[in-house]
C-alpha cells in the first residue's frame, strides 16, 4: 500500500495582511510525515532527536534551525526518554517577496543544494535565540507597527541562518548556472498563488516567464508534486472551502470568486475533489463538523 503523507493546506493568520504564525512546542512523539505550500523554520530550545527532508535525515538538539522550503516531505523523531522542545514558525511566500518586485529574499530559497538546517553554537546560538523569542514576544503582543516589526524579524532571523549556513559551505552562496535556472519555479509558484483566481493557463505563463510551456510544466510538477491543472484546481478548491465555510456567499458567486466562469463546472470539479456538492459541505461545516477529506 502507498503511504501518503499528511498535506497540511492551512495555518493561523494565513489569510491576513501577515501571513506569519509562530507557537512553542513541546514534542514528546515527533510529528508524522507531512508537507505543506507554505514556508516554515524550526529552532530547538531543548531535548535531542532527529528530523527527515525530503528522505535526508539529520540530528535536531539545543540550537538546531531548520529551514523547511514548500513541498517538501518532513517528518520529527524525538529520541526515546526526551521531548524536543522548539519554536515552529510558518509563514507565506508574500514575505520573502519585495513590493512590486520578484526580488527581495527569495533567493533564500533559490540556493541549489542548500543545507536545510544549521547547527548553532556560543554566541551564535545567543543571537539566534534573541531574534527567535523577540519574534515570539511581537507576535503575541498587540503594539502599534506589530505587522511591521514581525515581517523585520523575520528577515532578520533568515538573513542570520543564511550567513550562518553560508559559513559553512561559501560555495552556495554563488549561484550556479543551473541552480538560477531552477530558481525560476519560485516566481512562478508565487505568481500562481497571486493569481489562481483569473484565467491561467500554461501558455500565459510561457509568456510571462519567458520559458517554454513544456519547462514550465516540468518544473511545478518536479516542485509541487502536481501537474499545473492540479496544483489550479488545489488552490482554487481550497479557497472555495474557506469562503463556503465562513460566508453567505452564494455558490455561483464562490465559483466566480475563485476562478471558475461556469457554476457548473465548479460544482463538477469540486465534488470530485470533496465527494459532495458545495451546499452540502456548506451544511457540514455549519454543524462543525471536519472535512472529511483531511
Amino acid at each position: 500500500m502507498t503511504y501518503f503523507p499528511d498535506y497540511l493546506k492551512t495555518y493561523p493568520n494565513m489569510n491576513t495582511v501577515s501571513p506569519l504564525h509562530i507557537s512553542l512546542n513541546r514534542l514528546p512523539h515527533g510529528f508524522r510525515a507531512h508537507r505543506h505550500d507554505f514556508l516554515e523554520f524550526s529552532y530547538v530550545i531543548e531535548g535531542t532527536g532527529s528530523e527527515s527532508i525530503n528522505e535526508t535525515k539529520h540530528p535536531m538538539s539545543l540550537g538546531t534551525f531548520t529551514f523547511v522550503l514548500p513541498y517538501q516531505i518532513h517528518e520529527l523523531f524525538t529520541k526515546p526518554g526526551s521531548s524536543l522542545h522548539l519554536y515552529n514558525c510558518m509563514f507565506g511566500m508574500d514575505l520573502l517577496m519585495e513590493s512590486g518586485s520578484n526580488e527581495g529574499l527569495l533567493a533564500l530559497i533559490e540556493r541549489h543544494g542548500a543545507p536545510s538546517f544549521i547547527q548553532l553554537h556560543g554566541a551564535a546560538n545567543d543571537h539566534m535565540r534573541l531574534l527567535v523569542e523577540d519574534l515570539y514576544k511581537e507576535y503575541n503582543g498587540n503594539l502599534p507597527w506589530r505587522n511591521i516589526m514581525l515581517q523585520q524579524r523575520l528577515k532578520e532571523i533568515l538573513v542570520f541562518f543564511d550567513r550562518e549556513r553560508n559559513k559553512l559551505a561559501p560555495e552556495i552562496g554563488q549561484m550556479t548556472t543551473e541552480s538560477k535556472r531552477s530558481a525560476s519555479v519560485w516566481p512562478i509558484i508565487h505568481y500562481i498563488h497571486q493569481n489562481y483566481q483569473d484565467e491561467l493557463t500554461l501558455s500565459t505563463l510561457s509568456i510571462k516567464f519567458a520559458m517554454s510551456v513544456s519547462r514550465i510544466s516540468e518544473v511545478i510538477k518536479e516542485t509541487t508534486g502536481q501537474t499545473f491543472l492540479h496544483f489550479l484546481r488545489d488552490l482554487r478548491i481550497r479557497h472555495a472551502c474557506s469562503l463556503l465555510a465562513s460566508t453567505e456567499m452564494s455558490v455561483s458567486e464562490i465559483a466566480m470568486e475563485v476562478g471558475y466562469g461556469s457554476y457548473t463546472t465548479f460544482s463538477r470539479v469540486f465534488r470530485e475533489c470533496k465527494g459532495m456538492v458545495p451546499k452540502d459541505y456548506r451544511r457540514l461545516k455549519m454543524k462543525g463538523q471536519e472535512d472529511p477529506t483531511l
